[in-house]
């Protein structure tokens, strides 16, 4: 699920919901039951209900300067677009109009976004630009990410999501230009600043430590430890200075101001709640982590491991937003979702938000979840190579490293995956599956900061191996990530190239460059060949993820993948190694072909009475015939369910007799019976 709101999930009813709902903004499917919403990837965006008020606090005065200052920058080019300095130089000018302290202003754009803009696309909270000013207006449809789909509003007048319409009647400016004209965005967040100053101190002080709360209040947060936290991050930067180069390749810089002290006793002054004494983290003791729980209603209260429920599953998310904004929303009931872990993107900080006994809803998959712990990374899968750091990588290592060991989770890509690698439940959500943390986290590096020595033996196989690649053999993806260059699309809604290092291959139907890309049957049912579009999962391989090889021709490597013959380029198999000793799955001796699911639960005549079937439903769109194969995981699962405590009895963890292979089907994994499959 993506300061920055971020990750985005779906908003299901109070108290108990149904589970396994797939796109944004669908409701409930045809089988939808008593978890239907739990953990779906997505969040319906919160809109304006009826009789919301405009935000006056900024004054007549200010809007009159506002408009002045909009006809003299109507030839002003936008900071991306204008000469080396100008994003500082927008900054500048920005924090003179309204009198906000120059540090404060980059401080607050640097913590929101990394003074970025996003393209104008917005965080998973409906957030634009560089300010991340709010707009989640009722009746419109927000993209979560490129491609995957619109989002329903809520309906509700909850101000902080709509700071952009605010900050828009301070200045003078129409709402739609503060999402994709960085200069208006720092004008607009600059005079939001300023009325919360006026506000709490009644003058705009030139002293930026006087500035603390104005800032807490600009993070939009309803508890004082998460403003606070938003604040101390913001006078942190201001304190100690940052300089980064912006995906547009223009340097912004902010010079150290430790002499800077913030006022932090203003924050009782916005009389935000204040939370109970947090738990005791479960992280490693390398990381500086904190619990902060999660609400109530966006995680289910279980007691994994010691109920016979195991964790099977560690999945990596990217929030499509800040590290604040993540926290903030999963501890908002509306958001309906969750995750185990927020990681920060410089790798400082890490806050744990749901017990790892208890189930969070973060993968839109509820067996996965069952099964799963998330951890969400502070970032935007499109700009990845800006967000994912050295240190983060570093930091997410050894917590996973940490949990692996601790509920004995394979450190190999079955079992350690990306959301996308989760199928959803149904066909019918596929168009709609996540694909973060995208093609620009480096599974290599990942990987084997993980686990040297599992990679070492990777290595060895595949100089071993050498091109000499046989069909029936199993092979790791295995693409050099600093030397793999693919061109991916990316829409919103406007489409643009680019071209960089990345963890993937394309699939093809032919062993030929210009052949069509393979067609996903539940992405396109047309039959169309896929694409080169960033959420376009369905003809893509990923660093790590293990495939048996059904050809060979030259230069070009097929594989069995979603059911079909699909054609990698790897010349002397230089993006594949050897996987030894990898478990292959075929079809059972004479049957035709085996049923593909992405759950693994008990047939419903197993169920005791009083709990609700979940049904295993097949996902029709795909085939597994005779003569293909697939790797799976090293042991097979056993069917299970759970039902959560009601106040009339314990939480029931249900049971069945049947056992799944989990399978690397294509770009994600699936289950099929072992009754149906032989090894």
């Amino acid at each position: 699920m993506t300061g920055l709101r971020v990750l985005g999930v779906s908003v299901g009813p109070g108290g108990l919901r149904p589970k396994d709902c797939g796109g944004r903004g669908t409701g409930l499917d045809d089988n939808s039951d008593r978890r239907c919403e739990m953990g779906r990837g997505v969040a319906r965006r919160r809109g304006v209900a009826r009789g919301r008020r405009r935000n006056r606090g900024f004054g007549a005065v200010g809007v009159a300067v506002a408009l002045v200052w909009a006809c003299a920058a109507a030839g002003y080019a936008r900071p991306s677009e204008a000469t080396p300095g100008g994003f500082e130089r927008a900054a500048e000018q920005a924090a003179a109009e309204f009198g906000v302290p120059k540090e404060v202003l980059l401080g607050v754009s640097y913590e929101s976004s990394w003074w970025e803009g996003n393209h104008g696309r917005p965080s998973t909270k409906g957030g634009y630009g560089p300010m991340h000013l709010t707009d989640t207006t009722s009746g419109r449809t927000y993209v979560h990410r490129p491609g995957e789909g619109p989002v329903d509003a809520t309906g509700t007048d909850d101000p902080s999501e709509h700071t952009l319409q605010a900050a828009a009647a301070m200045i003078g400016v129409a709402p739609q230009t503060l999402k994709r004209d960085e200069l208006q965005n720092l004008r607009g967040g600059a005079a939001l600043l300023a009325s919360y100053q006026r506000q709490i101190t009644r003058e705009i002080s030139p002293d930026a430590g006087r500035w603390y709360g104005a800032v807490a209040r600009y993070s939009q947060a309803a508890d004082a430890a998460t403003a606070g936290r938003f604040a101390d991050g913001v006078f942190t930067v201001i304190r100690t200075g940052k300089q980064r180069v912006r995906e547009d390749g223009r340097t912004v810089s902010l010079p150290k101001s430790p002499v800077v002290r913030p006022d932090r006793s203003q924050l009782a002054s916005l009389r935000l709640r204040t939370a109970a004494a947090a738990a005791v983290p479960e992280c490693p003791r390398e990381l500086n982590c904190r619990f902060v729980p999660a609400a109530l209603s966006n995680y289910q209260a279980s007691a994994r491991n010691s109920n016979g429920m195991g964790v099977d599953f560690i999945v990596i998310h990217d929030l499509e937003g800040s590290y604040d904004g993540g926290i903030s929303w999963f501890q908002d009931p509306v958001s309906g979702v969750s995750a185990h872990y927020v990681m920060k993107a410089d790798g400082s900080e890490a806050t744990q938000m749901v017990a790892t006994k208890d189930v969070a809803f973060h993968a839109g998959n509820y067996w996965v979840n069952l099964h799963g712990i998330g951890i969400e990374l502070e970032g935007y899968a499109a700009q990845g190579p800006s967000w994912f750091t050295p240190a983060q990588y570093k930091a997410t290592a050894a917590l996973v490293v940490y949990l692996a060991r601790r509920f004995d989770v394979p450190l190999d890509r079955k079992h350690i995956i990306g959301h996308d690698n989760v199928l959803p439940p149904r066909p019918a959500r596929a168009p709609d599956a996540h694909w973060d943390p995208g093609p620009y986290w480096d599974w290599e590096k990942f990987m084997a900061l993980l686990d040297a020595d599992h990679r070492q033996e990777y290595e060895a196989a595949g100089r071993r191996a050498g091109g000499n690649v046989g069909i029936g053999q199993a092979v790791m993806i295995a693409p050099t990530f600093g030397k793999n260059k693919q061109t991916v699309t990316v829409c919103d809604p406007n489409c643009r190239t680019q071209t960089g290092p990345s963890n993937l291959l394309y699939v093809r139907t032919a062993p030929r460059d210009d052949a069509p890309l393979v067609s996903d049957p539940a992405l396109h049912p047309d039959g169309s060949p896929g694409t080169d579009r960033i959420d376009d999962w369905g003809s893509t391989v990923v660093w790590g993820q293990e495939f048996v090889v059904a050809d060979v021709r030259g230069d070009w490597t097929a594989i069995w993948f979603g059911g079909q013959k699909g054609w990698i380029h790897n010349p002397a198999g230089v993006h594949t190694r050897l996987a030894p000793n990898a478990p292959i799955v075929r079809p059972a001796s004479g049957a035709k072909s085996a049923s593909v699911y992405t759950t693994a639960y008990p047939r419903a005549d197993e169920y005791p009475e009083g709990v609700t079937a979940s049904e295993q439903t097949r996902f029709t769109t795909y085939t597994f015939p005779q003569g293909q194969a697939y790797v799976a995981a090293r042991t097979p699962v056993g069917a299970d369910d759970f039902s959560p405590a009601t106040p009339t009895r314990p939480e029931i963890v249900v049971t069945g007799d049947q056992q799944y292979e989990v399978i690397q089907y294509n770009r994600r994994l699936a289950t099929v019976n072992t009754a149906e499959t032989r090894r």
